[in-house]
């Protein structure tokens, strides 16, 4: 039996978030930090906006607790909140001193009690809190004091809060005491959420202060946004390693996924299809497509359409099979590559977006080779004043090095070579994406950084020991396809060396467009390997 509930709805009400809505907006903030923790801070400080469902960030409700404070201090005006307890304090202080000069001169001791009052602080809240200490001599002065200090509970605090925001209130609404006790307490409570959200102190936020004082709105967006992080947990995009919140395997699949998506939308505005397949290697068949059996192509024999021509050629039993008959399904041709992509992360990438771009193209790159071509070895090389073999999964969180700002191709294709050495295949190659030409280098087993001669100008030694290391890659017949990210003249005139000693291709691209040339440059790749072969 259904049974439906019906409840009051009191604005809390909304559908869940979904985890992987919520990730690929995380995503959007991983291009720009290795640090997930921070992306995930800048995810909650901007909220989420889509088009059915929009969560506010904790940015816009700071700004909106910020202008309720800010309408109390344009609204109130408290120059007034403490005029009736100081009139109350000097009629006390009259009848004290009156007391103590009538004894003073049988008690000189009296006159101490005349100086300390004399000396009491300016404000009425300081005025309260040294008379708490004070033993009057006259009574009638001490019990109004005790039933000021009854009714006036709050000036103490009352006091310092003005000293500390009175100069801000300018509006044309004066306070007394009770209404100035109770705008204390409101801002206070504003002021506490101010410091929470900004924060991102979740615990410290009173909901029932959020709602009242902001509205319920906010109360649904401080749930929501508290429970994203729980929720990319339970999703299996992120985990804790040591109390560090970080990727998880998954997470970085369905980073490399997203990209991928990204990339090929691209792609998918040039033309439609594009992806034919060569044949060399082992061959697939593709059971949704069929065709005339020609001499020398694989026998995947499609039956009832060969049994179906038969018939339709000539009815009757038994069949009679002709060779113009036989039909056989389509196939896709295999072949394996071995791939590294030398990834530059000399300081020089942090300018105009070239190391996000980069490193987004590099995990769609990885989710392509997994994805389409699983029996393909896909590695990668950081390389900057060192060269070191990243793993895919790290790649999410790695960035560009400003501690080590060189850029050592050098030892980036050596440490590729070796790499490819390991995972042989009839097909290898390098994908280089840089912005600069080599400024760093080995010899003889010493490191060598180089500034370029001039602005713009080339490190020579540094080029000419790369490009010794390019020949000794190409003597293995390794492949360099590069992607420059900088159209100087000086890169410009080394890739074209480059070019000449490994025969790779180079092109020029920028930031935006890089991913669409490198994954048509892989696949045409993985096409043309029949006619190099």
């Amino acid at each position: 039996m259904l049974i439906t509930r019906y409840t009051v709805w009191d604005g809390r009400q909304r559908r869940p978030l979904d985890a992987d809505r919520v990730f690929q907006e995380l995503r959007r903030y991983l291009e720009h930090t290795d640090n997930v923790v921070q992306a995930l801070d800048w995810l909650l400080q901007h909220g989420i906006e889509w088009e059915d469902l929009r969560v506010v960030g904790l940015d816009e409700l700071l700004e909106e607790v910020r202008r309720k404070i800010q309408e109390e201090f344009e609204r109130y005006n408290l120059s007034r909140a403490l005029e009736r307890l100081q009139d109350r304090l000097d009629e006390i202080l009259e009848l004290e001193r009156d007391s103590l000069r009538d004894q003073l001169r049988p008690r000189p001791a009296l006159q101490q009690k005349l100086d300390f009052l004399e000396q009491l602080p300016p404000t009425p809240g300081r005025r309260m809190q040294s008379l708490r200490r004070y033993d009057f001599t006259d009574p009638d002065a001490a019990s109004e004091f005790a039933h000021a200090v009854e009714e006036f509970e709050d000036a103490e605090d009352l006091d310092e809060f003005i000293h500390q925001f009175g100069a801000l209130f300018q509006g044309n609404e004066p306070l007394d005491y009770e209404e100035a006790v109770e705008l204390m307490r409101r801002v206070q409570r504003l002021k506490r959420l101010e410091d929470a959200l900004a924060h991102q102190a979740f615990d410290d936020i009173d909901l029932e202060d959020l709602k009242e004082l902001v509205g319920v709105e906010a109360v649904v967006a401080v749930g929501e946004l508290r429970a994203i992080r729980t929720i990319l947990e339970d999703a299996g995009y992120l985990m804790r390693n040591a109390e560090r919140l970080q990727l998880s395997p998954k997470g970085v699949r369905r980073l490399g996924q997203l990209a991928l998506q990204d990339i090929y939308r691209g792609l998918l505005r040039d033309r439609f299809g594009g992806h034919a397949a060569d044949d060399r290697g082992h061959a697939q068949p593709r059971l949704e497509g069929s065709k005339p059996l020609h001499f020398g192509d694989p026998v995947y024999l499609d039956l009832v359409q060969t049994l179906k021509n038969a018939l339709w050629r000539k009815t009757g039993t038994p069949i009679e099979l002709a060779p113009e008959d036989f039909v056989v399904y389509d196939t896709d041709h295999a072949t394996t590559t071995s791939t590294v992509l030398l990834l530059d992360m000399s300081w020089s990438m942090s300018w105009e977006g070239r190391f996000p771009a980069a490193k987004r193209v590099a995990l769609a790159l990885g989710t392509l080779i997994r994805s389409r071509f699983p029996r393909d070895y896909f590695g990668i090389v950081g390389f900057y004043t060192r060269a070191r073999e990243l793993r895919v999964q790290d790649l999410p969180e790695v960035m560009w090095n400003m501690g080590d700002p060189f850029t050592n191709l050098q030892e980036g294709l050596r440490v590729a070579a070796e790499l490819l050495d390991r995972h042989p295949a009839r097909n290898r190659q390098m994908i280089v994406i840089t912005d600069g030409q080599p400024t760093a280098y080995f010899s003889r087993g010493r490191l060598y950084c180089e500034w370029p001669l001039s602005f713009g100008g080339i490190s020579i030694r540094a080029a000419q020991e790369t490009l010794r290391e390019v020949e000794r890659v190409t003597r293995k017949g390794i492949v360099i396809n590069t992607f420059m990210l900088d159209d100087s003249p000086a890169l410009r005139a080394f890739v074209e060396k480059m070019t000449r000693i490994n025969k790779g291709r180079a092109l020029f691209t920028d930031p935006q467009d890089l991913g669409r040339y490198l994954l048509v440059d892989y696949l045409a790749r993985k096409r043309s390997v029949r006619r190099r072969g």
